[in-house]
């Protein structure tokens, strides 16, 4: 696998020589400045490449700019109205522009409105680490008596309904105003400033919308987006909902195994395939991630290795992400799948036999704890969760190798 690691920028707490120490190679990251549905131009993209390349020092850094995560998919798009022929074209566009820059991986999602779901960002483990964390009842709560959605209680059984009244009714106003700030920060472009007003607003332009409407304009997306993707030589890579179960009402089109193998049969082009998060798909008691590896590995172009432990044996419910070799996923099953899948590759020729892949999310421990990082992307926790991983990795390889 090619280690790579998320990055977000000359703002990121993170910096590029502690990616470097932490044995990573390549890095993930995208033009978050760029409003969705508009342009990366190549100026752009050759800012963010020399951004990449260089250390405050001025000396130059081992790291590369291996995957673009994400080149969004404006909520136009995915709901087929206002501008979203020309969000196409420009989609496009982009793709031309980031493949005259030597990119060739491009990570997405098609999520309506949000990009992730946590009700908790810094949820406190016996030892004293934190770590990101959804809970159930808290998330009922908010929807029902913080949003009042529209007929939120019906989306929830009588005993969710039940326990989640109770909850509210054991909350003060600032725990109120955290848990609500906490769940907007998965909003994309947020900034944890939007009203529930706002929200509910943003939530009304999908009542229309259900699962397979959605899926037929992802569909249609492709459709129009991978030939060119595929006559660039690039690789189109869908990340899966975040959690995989529906929530606020939305439709959910990416969360299991059948979802994918759909996808990947309804656009039939090496240029349509998967981002393997391990995370956010093991969220769901029933996805098996070594057999989907088995099963889609063909089409799998990016992979992101995280772990979440289900509090209760049931999806949907409550989980918290986990250390990266406990959790719901065998994780040593899955990465042993991966080196199968790339030694096929490697046999048949394919270039793309080394698949990026990165350690995804993480728990602060040590200095994180002192550090304000990005919701999940911790330096020391990710540093370690990466060191399993390779731990893993190379025991795999040298019994390969010794066979």
């Amino acid at each position: 696998m090619r280690h790579t690691w998320r990055w977000f920028g000359e703002h990121d707490v993170v910096a590029l020589e502690e990616i470097e120490q932490a044995g990573a190679h390549g890095i993930v990251t995208a033009l978050h400045q760029i409003e969705n549905g508009e342009v990366w131009s190549v100026d752009e993209i050759k800012i963010r490449q020399q951004q990449i390349t260089s250390r405050k020092t001025g000396e130059k850094t081992t790291l590369s700019w291996d995957v673009v995560e994400s080149l969004p998919v404006s909520e136009a798009i995915k709901k087929q109205d206002a501008d979203w022929k020309t969000h196409i074209e420009n989609y496009k566009t982009s793709l031309e522009n980031l493949a005259a820059c030597g990119l060739e991986t491009v990570c997405y999602n098609f999520m309506p409105i949000l990009d992730w779901t946590r009700t908790d960002l810094k949820w406190q483990l016996p030892n004293g680490a934190t770590c990101m964390r959804f809970d159930y009842i808290d998330f009922a709560a908010f929807d029902i008596f913080i949003l009042e959605r529209k007929a939120a209680s019906s989306s929830y059984s009588k005993e969710i309904n039940e326990e989640a009244r109770e909850r509210f009714s054991d909350m003060s106003q600032a725990q109120q105003k955290q848990l609500a700030k906490n769940i907007v920060a998965g909003l994309p472009g947020a900034n944890q400033n939007l009203s529930m007003q706002a929200i509910k607003e943003l939530l009304e332009t999908y009542s229309n919308i259900d699962e397979a409407r959605l899926r037929n304009n992802q569909y249609d997306f492709l459709e129009q987006v991978s030939p060119c993707a595929e006559k660039l030589g690039m690789r189109l890579c869908c990340h899966p909902d975040d959690p995989p179960f529906s929530l606020l009402g939305l439709p959910r089109i990416m969360s299991n195994e059948h979802d994918y193998d759909s996808l990947m049969k309804a656009v039939d082009s090496p240029a349509n395939g998967i981002t393997l998060c391990s995370g956010s798909l093991g969220a769901a008691i029933d996805n098996d991630l070594p057999g989907m590896m088995q099963r889609l590995g063909d089409r799998v172009h990016f992979i992101h290795l995280r772990n979440v432990a289900l509090e209760k044996q049931e999806t949907p419910g409550s989980f918290h992400e986990s250390n990266h070799l406990d959790g719901n996923t065998d994780m040593v099953a899955l990465i042993d799948a991966i080196l199968d899948e790339e030694h096929k590759r490697k046999e048949a020729g394919r270039k793309d036999w080394c698949i990026p892949m990165r350690p995804d999310h993480g728990q602060d421990i040590l200095d994180d704890l002192n550090r304000k990082s990005q919701p999940g992307y911790p330096a020391v926790g990710r540093l370690k969760g990466l060191a399993e991983l390779r731990g893993v990795e190379l025991a795999l390889s040298s019994k390969r190798t010794l066979a």
